[in-house]
């Protein structure tokens, strides 16, 4: 009988030398602690799917009452206007009405017309440009202002089929366009 033992742990000691058999006493080793940790951890709820975290977001701050954190982001200023000159809105409305005048009129004589209400930078950059190359025909819509800061305003202008986007500027309290933007719709 000792024969028939020593034979018997000889297989077993060798079959737990091979890959095979180190790979069976990983997996029992593996659905042991998996099994434990089932019955240490008590009935699942298959309700809650394969998270835990709760249905409602935690809120440690009380929503109505405002920011005060240090980073917040103050009103933009107010853009400031010289007396007798034309708002932002003005400027912008004056300025489109001008731009959408282009089609059917010289090269010239439209950029005399936009040159007014225009920094150089901006007459420099039309130079050329050909009148016919403006996309919409009229204004659909109210003007909208986006104050920077007190001398850099982005006013957006709704238009037939897309909407104009100009940037303009008041160094000196005289707002003139400094940048056109076309986004079609």
């Amino acid at each position: 009988m000792s024969t028939m033992r020593r034979a018997l742990e000889f297989l077993f000691t060798r079959a737990l030398r091979s890959r095979l058999g180190v790979a069976v006493v990983i997996a029992v080793l593996v659905f042991g602690v998996i099994g434990a940790a089932r019955l240490v951890s008590g009935p699942v709820d298959p309700s809650t799917g394969l998270s835990n975290r709760p249905r409602e977001p935690i809120s440690t701050v009380d929503p109505e009452a405002g920011d005060d954190g240090v980073l917040s982001s103050p009103a933009p200023p107010r853009p400031k206007t010289r007396p007798g000159e034309l708002s932002p809105e003005q400027a912008a409305s004056r300025f489109t009405t001008a731009w959408l005048a282009g089609p059917g009129s010289s090269g010239d004589d439209w950029q005399a017309r936009l040159r007014p209400m225009s920094t150089p930078a901006l007459t420099e950059k039309l130079t050329g440009a050909d009148p016919e190359s403006v996309p919409a025909r009229r204004v659909t819509g109210q003007v909208t202002l986006r104050p920077r800061t007190e001398s850099f305003v982005e006013v957006l202008v709704p238009l037939d089929n897309g909407r104009l986007r100009l940037e303009l500027v008041a160094p000196d309290g005289r707002w003139l366009v400094d940048a056109v933007d076309w986004e079609r719709q």
